[in-house]
């Protein structure tokens, strides 16, 4: 059965500012966020291999986790609508009324959303918690935080084939923010499978606050997933202004500044990271003249 959701292919979009004149750097825009209106981002492609093997049993609710902003819990509330399957959302921590757009959006969709305290959400992986889960709500098809497993990495590789160069000689960079490592574990897998002269470096911008955690972790992954031969690849985590969620004075001096002169939507967790980045290495000269950058929004 396929998964019956349209989606769109992805623009790539050219961005353009003093900096990037400056320093003959340029940057183009994948754009995944305009693919769907609720299945944006890289949201679709860790769900897509997800949704097809839980659609060989419909009746069988998807029951995953996260936070009460979790984009993972949005989207896929709305993929469960779009295909008529239930979906059931634990949500870490309390569910204060009214609720926040995020969830809201959520039980529109017609997610139920149990709400768990964060040492239960703790559990989360623990056999005799999921009992429980299976007592409360009957069988199910579990769904990792996040989205993340190896059907997901499956589904992030064809962001690979998305990928577009202006100029066959520049020095290639595709940059991406990061939050579990998933995504961009499976762009890595999906380039060492593209036959070509070369392929471009990986670079992932570290949403969150651990020296060498999403390394390690997106090390992990490639291994679990059999990739001998990835590209070359890095993570910085200088630029996560304080961790998950956090901001600080410089991050939002850049949106703002950055609003000025682009109409590209950034947000202060993910993307607006990931901009900032980028444009901080570039201004320090760490990323080089001549270098094209796909930035994956």
């Amino acid at each position: 059965m396929p998964v019956d959701i349209s989606i769109s292919k992805p623009p790539i979009e050219p961005l353009h500012c003093e900096l990037l004149r400056r320093t003959g750097v340029s940057v183009n825009v994948l754009r995944l966020d305009k693919c769907h209106p609720q299945l944006a981002g890289n949201k679709w492609y860790k769900l897509k291999y997800n949704l097809l093997e839980f659609q060989q049993q419909p009746d069988l609710p998807i029951l995953s986790f996260g936070g009460a902003y979790s984009n993972h819990l949005h989207a896929l509330a709305a993929a469960g609508k779009l295909l008529g399957m239930r979906t059931i959302g634990v949500v870490r921590g309390e569910i204060p009324e009214p609720l926040n757009p995020v969830l809201a959006f959520a039980k529109e969709q017609g997610m139920s959303l149990l709400p768990v305290s964060r040492g239960d959400y703790r559990r989360k992986q623990h056999a005799d918690f999921l009992d429980d889960l299976r007592i409360r709500f009957g069988d199910f098809h579990l769904l990792p935080e996040g989205g993340s497993n190896s059907l997901a990495i499956k589904g992030c590789e064809e962001i690979a084939s998305l990928l577009k160069w202006q100029n066959a000689d520049s020095k290639q960079l595709v940059a991406l923010c990061c939050g579990t490592g998933t995504t961009m574990a499976g762009l890595i897998n999906g380039l060492s499978k593209i036959e070509s002269g070369s392929t471009p470096q990986v670079l992932g911008i570290s949403v969150l606050k651990g020296d060498g955690y999403l390394q390690s972790e997106i090390m992990g992954q490639l291994q679990a997933c059999g990739c001998t031969d990835p590209t070359d690849w890095r993570v910085d985590d200088t630029h996560h202004c304080g961790g998950y969620g956090r901001s600080n004075p410089a991050l939002q001096s850049f949106l703002n500044e950055f609003a000025g002169f682009s109409d590209l939507p950034l947000e202060p967790v993910y993307t607006g990271k990931l901009f900032y980045a980028l444009f901080d290495l570039i201004e320090k000269g760490v990323i080089s003249a001549g270098t094209e950058i796909v930035a994956i929004h």
